[in-house]
């Protein structure tokens, strides 16, 4: 309620979101914001030799353009979210072999989950990226086809849901949690704030 309050003071721009994952939603939520949705289409093709947090950082910006151009008088906040594990960008599986080939990489190990948020209101462009290390049980085969028989790996990034069942196979993360979920929400404020202040 408190935040709700000082938002209405400083007289703040209608927010969109510029994403259609219900876990950014809800973790957008979280902070007392009222915003719209509005889904960005863009190629989300991996450039060669292209980092992790390069990738993200361009998604997030060329999201929040797209969803700006239509609502140039809108506060516009974008982000994207990636894991890699020695330099490889680890997207969504695209079938049951493709799952079980990303958790043969990430079993027993740790891998980095980055995501690229970006705020874009009057021309005013911020931007960061956040880093979280998630370390991943040593996943057995029956492991995996009880997993993938939950249907929660599905259109995931990494082909796991840290705030589902997936949290089970996860003993350590070092860094933001709501990162790994999508959204990292103390960046995300200071982002917002930012912005809302040098407009006011």
């Amino acid at each position: 309620m408190l935040a709700l309050n000082i938002l209405h003071v400083k007289k703040m721009a209608p927010l969109i979101l510029a994403s259609g994952s219900p876990r950014r939603h809800e973790l957008l939520s979280q902070l007392g914001y009222a915003f719209d949705v509005c889904v960005p289409n863009i190629d989300e093709s991996v450039y060669a030799a292209e980092q992790a947090q390069c990738y993200v950082s361009r998604l997030a910006y060329e999201k929040a353009c797209v969803i700006v151009k239509k609502y140039p008088k809108h506060l516009v906040l974008a982000a994207d979210t990636c894991l890699s594990i020695q330099s490889e960008i680890i997207g969504k599986p695209m079938s049951k072999q493709h799952a079980f080939d990303i958790w043969q990489k990430l079993s027993g190990q740790y891998h980095d989950v980055y995501t690229g948020i970006c705020v874009i209101q009057e021309g005013i462009v911020r931007q960061n990226v956040v880093k979280t290390q998630v370390k991943f049980a040593i996943l057995s085969e029956q492991d995996m086809e009880e997993y993938w028989a939950t249907q929660e790996p599905i259109g995931k990034a990494g082909a796991y849901a840290i705030q589902g069942i997936a949290a089970k196979y996860i003993p350590e993360i070092i860094g933001s949690y709501t990162n790994v979920v999508g959204l990292p929400l103390y960046e995300t404020d200071q982002l917002l704030q930012q912005t809302i202040k040098a407009l006011n």
